[in-house]
């Protein structure tokens, strides 16, 4: 997975509207395909690295580290080794992760009403 280009003009503009724009801050940091996903699961509690990929059957090993990572890196997530063998890996939300649980419900309550009117909208033009 790339990023965008340090240098580039498109680079530039996200990091001068994340700097003004607290709501967009919080959009790179949670936003993307995976993130909530994985932030909604580990709501219930520590996970493996195993069980998530088995929550989320459609993401690839390599794209679960990548998003795991970048949480772990943003303060969202904690990752625990344990010194065991095979060795053990836990991963649950930080505190400030936890305080995402209101937003992140009140994301699906919208999507569940959003998803609903647009059904309605569908079948009414059909």
């Amino acid at each position: 997975m790339s990023g965008i280009k340090e240098t580039s003009t498109n680079y530039a503009n996200k990091q001068a509207l994340a700097d003004e724009c607290a709501e967009v801050y919080a959009a790179n940091i949670i936003g993307g395909q995976w993130s909530l996903v994985i932030c909604s699961w580990l709501l219930n509690g520590k996970l493996r690295f195993g069980e998530l990929r088995q929550l989320l059957p459609n993401i690839t090993e390599r794209m679960l580290t990548l998003q795991l990572r970048k949480l772990e890196a943003s303060h969202i997530v904690k990752r625990t080794v344990y010194a065991e063998v095979p060795p053990r890996v836990e991963y649950e939300l930080t505190a400030i992760g936890y305080e995402l649980k209101p937003i992140i419900k009140r994301l699906e309550e919208w999507g569940e009403k959003h998803k609903l009117m647009a059904t309605r909208t569908l079948t009414d033009n059909e």
